[in-house]
């Protein structure tokens, strides 16, 4: 019983910490998009 709570525990942490990067990721284009330079175009 108690490995089979290990490994929920561990596969709930893999999901939590998969979400996080993730997110992070997302942020990250968010905000290179955001300050990107910009470029007049003629």
């Amino acid at each position: 019983m108690k490995k089979i709570l290990l490994i929920a525990l561990a596969a709930a942490g893999a999901v939590v910490a998969r979400k996080k990067i993730t997110e992070g990721r997302t942020e990250q284009a968010l905000w290179a998009e955001a300050t990107d330079a910009v470029t007049k175009s003629r």
